[in-house]
């Protein structure tokens, strides 16, 4: 019970973090550039902490409403930010659609798009996809920060793809899966496989190999679906599990 309430009161001051910043831009105080007001400032005039901020911001980021200019500061995207679209993970709790339907979902879609993006991507494509590849390896023991550039590097092979309509649909559907996903990641145990994964979609992307690139991204989303549903209940103790979790994987990935 007192876990629920954590849960709650968390997403509470996520909302409340959201509707500000949509207030802001529904008033026209930010626009798509703009830099957001400092850290301490902001969250004193939401009455929150700054922890409780930075998730807040966190969830915009991934979203792909704001992106993190680290030693900079945190700024509006330029592109238009998609409030009122339909909430799918408002309509799974209506309908009871499933984890592996997500999945699936997920596989027809990403497996085009990243056919598409391997066709049809540009050089800044593959600029900004080897960028968030090289930041998954480096914080691979950081679930939460790992989470955002995985968001961000299947974002930028939607755009990458050349279609919208395509790139809206996956953007639904893995925005309905970020909320959940980002209260269980903290007990992954095998990102540093998933970087090498993304690696791999990347090269084939930027080989401009269409059938690889589908090859290697359903081949992902498949050890993804099985990895998080295999996740424990419990953190195991820091510095102890990234490793034997990988090694766990990489051998279930092999046979």
């Amino acid at each position: 019970m007192p876990s629920e309430k954590r849960d709650s009161s968390e997403s509470d001051r996520t909302r409340q973090v959201v509707n500000h910043i949509r207030a802001l831009l529904e008033k026209g105080a930010l626009r798509p550039g703009d830099r957001i007001p400092p850290e301490r400032e902001l969250a004193r005039e939401l009455g929150i902490s700054r922890a409780s901020l930075r998730t807040g911001i966190g969830y915009l980021v991934a979203m792909g409403v704001m992106k993190v200019r680290h030693g900079v500061g945190t700024f509006i995207e330029d592109g238009p930010a998609e409030f009122n679209k339909s909430s799918l993970g408002l309509m799974g709790a209506l309908h009871g659609f499933q984890f592996w339907q997500m999945f699936e979902a997920r596989l027809i879609i990403e497996g085009s798009l990243a056919a598409l993006a391997a066709e049809r991507g540009k050089d800044e494509h593959h600029v900004a996809l080897a960028e968030q590849v090289a930041e998954m390896f480096s914080i691979a023991n950081n679930p939460e920060d790992f989470l955002k550039h995985d968001v961000i590097f299947h974002r930028i092979i939607a755009q990458a793809s050349g279609n919208p309509i395509l790139a809206a649909l996956i953007e639904t559907i893995n925005s309905a899966m970020y909320e959940k996903r980002r209260k269980t990641v903290k007990r992954a145990t095998y990102l540093r496989h998933m970087a090498e994964m993304h690696r791999e979609i990347f090269r084939a992307i930027r080989a401009r190999d269409a059938a690889e690139a589908r090859k290697q991204m359903e081949e992902h989303l498949r050890v993804a679906e099985d990895a998080q549903k295999a996740e424990p209940r419990r953190p195991l103790p820091p510095g102890s599990f990234q490793q034997d979790g990988e090694k766990k994987l990489a051998a279930a990935h092999s046979d």
